[in-house]
């Protein structure tokens, strides 16, 4: 697929989901959105073709930062539901609970007994949402090894994005079959009936965040509620108003010649 196939898909799936989230909030649905996967897997990307074009008020992003010692003596899946939608709304989680399960558990950061008892309450944590009437979809990007190596240079190499890689990044190299084999247990305890795991295969990302965006479109049987077009009223006349002299006002510099 080249870049201007990719964009009118994008653009025509981008329109699909306006229409999605319209009647997500006029239905006042409640739907989360988990994405998982390994680092450099396309996350990220996938979330921000989906957000680009939709209300920022109706759909929010869940990124949370390292607990704090307060957050870490709370219930372990209290630090989340904080941030769990309420009607009309879509949340899209970049990284979730899941992180018991994942980076917590391999790097040592949880105990054992916290983490068997993650992977025994997750699916009743699950299925409690679901019965309360949130629609739940968990996304896993599946990328190779070759693939993620190649992002982490390209991320190394390029200063605007070397931020995205955190040392804990750098250290999960080294651990690479470790994650797999988490991955393996995560996927055998928590891929119920009533909240499956989905897996993107995440090498290609212009594909990936095509296929995952149609997905999560067919998740849903929404209906066509856009708007009818908008006609501007007439805007007010300038009777009896003079705009200020352009001297009177602090204006930023102008360091670019006119690019259009």
């Amino acid at each position: 697929m080249n870049k201007k196939e990719y964009e009118a898909e994008l653009r025509r799936l981008q329109i699909e989901l306006v229409k999605l989230q319209e009647w997500i909030r006029q239905e006042g649905l409640k739907v989360v959105a988990i994405f998982e996967g390994r680092d450099a897997a396309g996350k990220g990307g996938a979330i921000k073709r989906i957000t680009e074009s939709l209300n920022p008020r109706y759909c929010k992003v869940a990124a949370l930062g390292t607990p704090t010692d307060y957050v870490k003596s709370q219930w372990y899946f209290q630090r989340y539901v904080e941030h769990l939608p309420a009607g009309g709304e879509i949340v899209l989680f970049d990284r979730s609970w899941y992180n018991r399960a994942g980076v917590e558990h391999v790097m040592g950061f949880c105990t054992d007994a916290q983490y068997r008892e993650f992977m025994r309450s997750c699916p009743e944590f699950e299925r409690m949402l679901v019965r309360s009437g949130i629609k739940l979809i968990k996304y896993w990007f599946s990328v190779s090894d070759e693939e993620q190596e190649e992002r982490f240079q390209a991320r190394i190499n390029d200063p605007a994005k070397r931020w995205k890689l955190s040392p804990m990044d750098l250290e999960s190299r080294s651990k690479w079959i470790e994650y797999s084999r988490a991955k393996d247990a995560m996927f055998l305890h928590t891929d119920i009936e009533e909240a499956p795991w989905w897996v993107v295969n995440a090498d290609l990302k212009r594909n990936a965040r095509l296929n995952c965006i149609r997905h999560f479109l067919s998740q849903f049987e929404y209906a066509d509620l856009t708007p009818p077009p908008i006609k501007l009223p007439p805007r007010q006349t300038d009777e009896n108003y003079t705009r200020p002299p352009i001297g009177s006002q602090r204006w930023i510099p102008e360091h670019y010649p006119d690019l259009s």
